[in-house]
């Protein structure tokens, strides 16, 4: 099969299966436009499972049609390829994260498929040693915000695999004055998740951080503390 094969299959059955319903439905969970075809979840993980029974489509081809997924900026397109990615663990390998790095400016530009990212596929290359969590650091210059929302997101997978949190602590750091929301409810969503295994140790990089930090950061970071717990985090007056 070739590269314009997997993606007329993929957007014929977007084609068949469209719902204007489900995009307006849908349509409240991202800011700005929501390009979608508003299919259902289930409807998704269907036309994967299907794909992935047909043995002409492994890893290579997927991502080569990456691209043509990519194009059109259609929320599902682009989710197809990720599921396809996700469930293909087995033939990942180093400079797999060099070619998804190369998204971001060609169509990763939503939270959801971010996180595909950072939830499941990046936690693999980690788990799998083909990188390691300071194979992300580059990412924490990129131009694009969500590249940089990935590594925080990824590192809770992390977690539970360190002694301690200080090496993914410093990591993150430049993350701590980021001025992009979505940035900041990542790294407080990891610092959060941090917490719950590491108190005292998250509480010391919070507090180090409370004055200068953008307050998104500690609401996600603070949300599972009890209320009176979490004013030791406020900014000073």
């Amino acid at each position: 099969m070739k590269p314009e094969e997997l993606s007329r299959q993929i957007i014929d059955y977007c084609k068949a299966n469209a719902n204007p319903a489900n995009v307006a439905k849908y349509s409240r969970f991202f800011k700005g436009e929501f390009n979608s075809w508003g299919l259902s979840q289930p409807q998704m993980q269907d036309l994967t499972t299907q794909l992935l029974n047909n043995t002409d489509i492994d890893l290579p081809l997927v991502l080569k049609t990456m691209p043509l997924l990519m194009k059109s900026g259609k929320y599902e397109e682009t989710s197809f390829g990720l599921l396809l990615i996700n469930r293909m663990r087995k033939q990942y390998f180093p400079k797999l994260l060099d070619e998804i790095s190369a998204w971001f400016p060609a169509g990763i530009s939503n939270w959801a498929h971010a996180d595909i990212l950072a939830m499941w596929i990046l936690p693999a290359l980690i788990e799998n040693g083909h990188v390691t969590e300071n194979s992300f650091i580059p990412w924490l210059k990129s131009p694009f915000s969500f590249q940089r929302r990935c590594v925080p997101v990824t590192y809770i997978k992390s977690l539970k695999a360190q002694n301690s949190p200080e090496k993914l602590f410093s990591n993150i750091e430049p993350l701590m004055s980021d001025p992009v929301r979505e940035v900041q409810q990542g790294t407080g969503w990891f610092l959060r998740e941090a917490w719950k295994l590491y108190p005292e140790a998250t509480e010391q990089f919070l507090l180090k951080w409370k004055d200068t930090a953008p307050r998104l950061i500690y609401q996600y970071a603070c949300e599972k503390m009890d209320k009176t717990y979490r004013l030791k985090f406020r900014k000073s007056k």
